[in-house]
């Protein structure tokens, strides 16, 4: 961890932070590092139309909070995230956190092999595969 990142707390539900450390896990990184790939990931893609889901994960219970660290420029990104979900799917998220918390569980509806698959590609462990992006499903 940097000393100049941003302490964040993102809320997930009991599936996605298992999912979250298991994927961390699998490419020896840590929690945060995964979630500022996935919001790197899907920050693109609900930028230029998100999907349906957007809202729903917007409204979706997530009991678990889990601290993380993002670089500044990545958390300075969040109010404009959240100002964009607001236009797409008509809900306001109440903070920048919430924001990030539903783009990464939009992230991890995605199958978890391709997650793992993706994140390799990301850090060059593995150039055979290529790195997926959500979809509208």
């Amino acid at each position: 961890m940097e000393t100049d990142e941003v302490m964040l707390a993102v809320r997930l539900t009991t599936q996605d932070r298992t999912l979250l450390r298991r994927l961390a896990h699998g490419h020896r990184g840590d929690v945060s590092e995964v979630v500022s790939d996935a919001l790197l990931d899907v920050l693109p893609f609900v930028l230029t139309g998100g999907t349906p889901q957007l809202a729903d994960e917007l409204r979706r219970f997530a009991p678990c909070a889990v601290t993380v660290w993002l670089p500044p420029e990545l958390a300075e990104l969040l109010p404009a995230l959240a100002d964009r979900m607001t236009e797409l799917s008509g809900v306001r998220p109440r903070t920048p956190c919430e924001a990030l918390g539903a783009a990464v569980r939009l992230w991890l509806r995605q199958d978890p092999a391709l997650l793992m698959a993706g994140l390799r590609t990301l850090h060059g462990a593995d150039a055979r595969h290529s790195h997926h992006h959500p979809v509208a499903a």
